[in-house]
């Protein structure tokens, strides 16, 4: 996700007066009360989403890095704990957790930190690894998919600027008087991942498509190594010197 977006993308927000929109009983939901937008405000949470997912940030680095090094099964099982990373954060938007990032900035500070130390060390382990090829089986036999959707969910998690996209863009999208916010906020969930994964499975299929005109490259053995290590280094640096807002 490009959270950097999410400034002008409030903008724009509010030069089309999302608020009023949302806050129109007639708007948004239908007549009876169910706790689902209406089409048109999916649609333009929908057109939201394939901006933000379409642009270039962290979780799309960390799967293609993924697909080069390990494969599509790999890259799909990073993709599918990110998803579900993207549920808990919606989850806890709906329930008011994420405000403690909002109101407790030690709270914001101990979740980065774990973030940057998890990424750091995931590289390490990255870089210690005994797969050394970029074989279309050995990467998986070593890390279990158990393991690679576990990273990719923890990923998520501990990147504190996702719980703060969420709880600044998926409000503009619900109705207060709407009926559960949790359904609400699960189904603006339900349909950025839908489109990520749409974008992201792009990015899959072209990096093990990488991978396999890498394969060849019997001088480098540790190369799928260093670069997702390289990654996760990176994503550590990001999280570490970037500010809150």
């Amino acid at each position: 996700m490009a959270f950097s977006l999410l400034g002008p993308f409030r903008h724009a927000c509010a030069s089309l007066s999302f608020p009023k929109i949302l806050v129109d009983e007639n708007s948004g939901f239908n007549s009876k009360g169910i706790n689902m937008p209406d089409f048109s405000t999916l649609i333009l949470f929908a057109a939201a989403s394939l901006v933000l997912t379409a642009t270039p940030g962290p979780d799309m680095l960390l799967i293609a890095s993924r697909s080069i090094s390990q494969g599509r099964a790999a890259g799909f099982l990073t993709y599918a704990g990110i998803g579900l990373g993207t549920y808990c954060h919606a989850l806890a938007a709906a329930l008011g957790l994420s405000r403690l990032f909002m109101t407790m900035p030690i709270a914001y500070e101990i979740v980065r930190w774990a973030g940057c130390a998890y990424l750091l060390y995931l590289a390490y382990k990255t870089v210690r690894s005994d797969v050394s090829s970029f074989s279309p089986t050995s990467a998986l036999k070593r890390l279990s998919s158990k393991r690679i959707f576990g990273e990719g969910l923890m990923t998520n998690l501990l990147n504190p600027k996702m719980a703060l996209f969420v709880l600044a863009l998926f409000p503009q999208f619900v109705h207060p008087h709407g009926g559960s916010m949790v359904l609400q906020m699960l189904l603006l969930a339900t349909v950025l991942n839908g489109i990520g994964f749409l974008v992201n499975g792009s990015v899959i299929l072209l990096g093990s498509h990488v991978r396999t005109r890498l394969s060849g490259l019997r001088r480098f053995p540790k190369l799928p190594q260093y670069l997702l290590a390289s990654v996760f280094t990176g994503l550590a640096c990001r999280l570490a010197l970037g500010a809150r807002n």
